[in-house]
């Protein structure tokens, strides 16, 4: 086992990976401008995604997620500021003009949001709303090229062609959400980011939507980031997850060891708060998330870890890849494949941030 500190390194692929990414994102870093001074909502994030596959982007609100995939794609709001690489085969999305990311969006990347209603435009039918989407981007499609185009993105979305005339307000909520899908995939994008796609839909539906997900990496062979705070969607649907806390990737690795043999604390404590028909009592991860704009010193999750030492709460701990491929972003694994680190740490790794020693209850009756 290794230690990785460098940013480049992190994301190089574990052993078995294969391809060459479609997008490969090293040391990205987004900042909103407030009243207060910068807040730096995603703060030196590295991973890779290749073609066909899916990486589920998990964590508690406010982690980071929405505004990591909307980084990607060029989209964050006026007063923020991104910086590092998110390179889309080779080309640095963040050195583009807005302009440039315009003309990118759509054949080569696309976005589904959370709510259909914020692509759908209510005052058009859905077939204008196809045809402006193929006009824009590819010049010299006759209205016939452009029905069939957007009949068949209709069709595998379960949408009957009868229903190409109508207006959003005429479908149900589950089959907006997969008209939207289908304005983002009808120009075949490379790289898709899916914001939260089955939010407020119910589980027939939401089972729909993960079928035509897995359906679309695997019939064009698109790379895929689905950003979603359901555990259980990332287990059924992702190839690898990374696990987001408070601006920084914790653990990503293969979705399945992860689950299966979580590393860093704060993923155990998530997959403990996740209710199951086998649940029987119910866990929560106490405190909340830190303010972002002053994220507290050493590893941001010590104040709420249960296996803090003293000197997590001093320094910031380097991401080390185990042996099973999973990479995590804590001490007691650093220590554990290098245990000159202990020194560094100022700690023999066993040292608790917290004790509680001979407690006892008086027992009032």
């Amino acid at each position: 086992m290794t230690t990785t500190t460098d940013a480049a390194a992190a994301a190089t692929p574990a052993a078995g990976e294969a391809g060459e990414p479609v997008l490969s994102v090293r040391d990205m870093r987004v900042w909103y401008g407030t009243e207060r001074g910068p807040v730096r909502a995603v703060d030196g994030v590295s991973f890779d995604v290749r073609p066909g596959e899916t990486l589920g982007l998990v964590g508690e609100s406010g982690c980071g997620k929405s505004t990591l995939g909307r980084g990607v794609l060029g989209l964050t709001p006026p007063g923020s500021a991104v910086d590092g690489e998110v390179l889309l085969r080779g080309t640095n999305l963040v050195e583009q003009s807005p302009k440039q990311l315009q003309k990118l969006r759509g054949p080569e990347l696309g976005l589904i949001f959370q709510e259909p209603m914020t692509r759908l435009n209510p005052l058009m039918k859905i077939s204008e709303q196809f045809e402006e989407t193929l006009r824009t981007h590819e010049k010299g499609l006759s209205k016939q090229e452009i029905r069939e185009r957007s009949l068949e993105a209709l069709r595998g979305m379960g949408i009957p062609p009868s229903r190409y005339e109508s207006y959003p307000h005429e479908f149900s909520g589950g089959m907006r959400q997969r008209i939207m899908i289908a304005l983002a995939l009808v120009l075949r994008p490379a790289f898709v980011v899916a914001d939260e796609p089955t939010t407020a839909l119910d589980v027939l539906v939401e089972a729909q939507i993960i079928k035509i997900l897995a359906d679309l990496r695997k019939n064009f062979d698109t790379a895929l980031v689905l950003i979603t705070h359901n555990l259980g969607i990332v287990a059924e649907a992702c190839d690898r997850v990374a696990v987001m806390y408070a601006g920084h990737i914790v653990e990503q690795g293969d979705s399945r060891e992860v689950f299966a043999n979580p590393q860093h604390p704060y993923t155990k404590e998530l997959l403990r708060s996740t209710i199951s028909l086998s649940t029987t009592g119910l866990h929560y991860i106490p405190g909340s998330p830190p303010d972002l704009g002053n994220p507290p010193e050493g590893c941001r999750f010590h104040p709420r870890c249960p296996v803090a030492m003293r000197g997590c709460a001093t320094a910031e701990p380097p991401e080390v890849q185990l042996r099973s491929g999973v990479r995590s972003t804590c001490w007691h694994q650093a220590i554990e494949v290098d245990p000159s680190l202990a020194d560094e740490l100022g700690t023999d790794g066993r040292e608790p941030l917290a004790a509680v020693k001979e407690i006892s209850v008086a027992d009032e009756a």
